[in-house]
């Protein structure tokens, strides 16, 4: 069972999300927060799976909240998932580099949503790739790549190297590997390696490397 904590500060939104997810049998909502204070106290109340939480609420905003449980160690398997009413938010670089998992546009089709929690819950690509890739144009659309992450990337082996930069492209395990020309389990390993020599939290933190570095450029997806 995925267990799903929703953090808006509209009623009508979150009602609208838990109407949706309470249909499956295999999400259930666990609680429901207005702002990111509360929304920090049931995170660490329920522990749930995955936290659908909004970018602009009151008290506490969604990036802060999601830096204070991706920095949680005890939280360490709760995947943040940001909310946001447009496609090209600019706060959603920040969520992702605060360690969000991904996000999504509040107007996504039922089917999209439900993929995305079941995709965060098992925390295996990075959510919503087509406006990943838009959202990353535009916001680092000339990235310079720094010292410290260039050096950090050269920790990683060449076949690391090339599974990170597709993981910056929004590309799941099995696409990967398809792309590599290995199995799915060998991409996964390859992912999980490069994660750990990067100190990176997850998935997502590994796109936002990869394009800061440079290692990926946008433009050339």
């Amino acid at each position: 069972m995925i267990r799903v904590l929703l953090v808006d500060d509209q009623p009508l939104i979150r009602s609208g999300f838990r109407a949706l997810l309470d249909l499956e049998d295999d999400i259930e909502v666990v609680a429901e927060a207005a702002d990111g204070e509360e929304g920090l106290a049931l995170t660490k109340e329920h522990l749930p799976d995955v936290v659908l939480i909004d970018i602009q609420m009151p008290v506490v905003d969604g990036i802060e909240a999601t830096r204070r449980i991706a920095g949680d160690p005890a939280l360490a398997q709760v995947h943040v998932v940001i909310l946001t009413n447009y496609g090209m938010d600019e706060y959603v670089l920040g969520a992702l580099r605060a360690g969000a998992a991904g996000f999504l546009v509040k107007d996504i089709v039922p089917d999209d949503l439900l993929h995305a929690v079941r995709v965060a819950a098992r925390g295996d690509a990075l959510l919503a790739p087509s406006i990943t890739r838009k959202l990353i144009n535009r916001y680092v659309t000339q990235p310079l790549p720094t010292a410290a992450g260039t050096g950090r990337l050269e920790e990683l082996t060449g076949r690391e190297r090339e599974a990170v930069a597709l993981v910056a492209q929004g590309l799941s395990n099995d696409e990967i590997a398809d792309r590599m020309v290995i199995s799915p389990l060998t991409a996964k390993t390859h992912i999980n390696r490069a994660m750990t020599k990067l100190h990176a939290r997850d998935r997502a933190q590994l796109v936002v490397l990869a394009y800061e570095s440079g290692l990926v450029v946008p433009g050339n997806l």
